[in-house]
């Protein structure tokens, strides 16, 4: 699919197959077609169910910066590696692949970075989707791990509840513009878990972000094994070197300590698809590392 002024490359993105694998068959034609907006695009519903499917077909993971590789995030290597390889990735991979597959589908689509913890002292080093249906903005996280379970309005005090979690937006000032954090609905009232920003993102910011975030020592990438995906029961597993949390809504959540041997299947069943020689490469890093607290 040939697109004028490309430089995401969407034209590129196999859709057919990305939707075969998240399990969504394209807007529906005819009588029962998908309710499309004022610009075309399939709207609200569909947007919703397209980033559920998303976040619960890949995994969230952090292997190859543990292992000091930067992983691709053009989308051609991103498909190749979540499509073609049975993997998932973080932020940035899945920001590429989510916002090409909505931009094929006909939205309008906005790539942002965000700041992870204290804006002024951590960098923006976090890819976020907005999506702009019926003249809303809808902000979209697909690589946050444990994040929102449908995309949250861009504006002052709005909430999105799903999976037994209520996350918020609060328009916050960074510096002499705005900024829209979001928060997440604890015990004590909300944390703030990262600040978007609004200035345009670029291609070549991703590949700053990432050779950052996948290769500098002080990133916590490079030293903290992180894998988190749905299982088929629909609940919630958090991977890390040496314990599982596990989330349902409606239960307590479990804290479970890896018995020796126990990564490699729980790797398997979070869809975490491992050479031999990355799985050795990964025992191996591992056994340097101190367990997290």
């Amino acid at each position: 699919m040939a697109i004028a002024h490309d430089p995401w490359n969407v034209g590129d993105l196999d859709l057919a197959a990305y939707l075969e694998r998240v399990g969504v068959g394209e807007p529906r034609e005819g009588p029962d077609r998908e309710r499309r907006d004022a610009a075309g695009s399939p709207g609200a519903a569909y947007l919703e169910r397209l980033y559920g499917a998303h976040i619960r077909s890949f995994p969230f993971e952090t292997v190859d910066a543990l292992l000091g590789r930067a992983p691709a995030v053009d989308l051609r290597g991103v498909q190749e590696k979540f499509l073609g390889g049975g993997r998932g990735g973080y932020c940035f991979e899945h920001g590429v692949l989510f916002s090409a597959a909505l931009e094929r589908l006909g939205y309008e689509v906005h790539r942002r970075l965000g700041t992870v913890g204290p804006p002024g002292e951590n960098a923006r080093t976090h890819l976020l989707v907005e999506v702009v249906v019926d003249g809303r903005r809808l902000l979209a996280d697909p690589g946050f791990g444990s994040g929102m379970r449908r995309p949250v309005e861009l504006r002052d005090g709005a909430r999105s509840t799903g999976g037994g979690m209520t996350f918020g937006v609060a328009r916050v000032p960074q510096g002499r513009s705005w900024g829209w954090e979001l928060r997440k609905l604890r015990d004590g009232g909300w944390d703030g878990l990262h600040v978007t920003h609004e200035s345009e993102v670029y291609p070549v910011d991703l590949v700053a972000g990432n050779h950052f975030v996948a290769t500098h020592p002080d990133s916590v990438f490079r030293t903290l094994l992180v894998v988190t995906g749905f299982l088929p029961d629909g609940s919630h597993a958090s991977l890390t070197q040496g314990s599982v949390t596990l989330r349902a809504p409606g239960t307590p959540t479990r804290h479970e300590a890896l018995a020796p041997g126990g990564l490699d299947p729980w790797l398997e069943r979070l869809g975490v698809r491992l050479s031999e020689e990355d799985r050795a490469l990964l025992h191996a890093r591992l056994a340097e590392l101190p367990s997290p607290a």
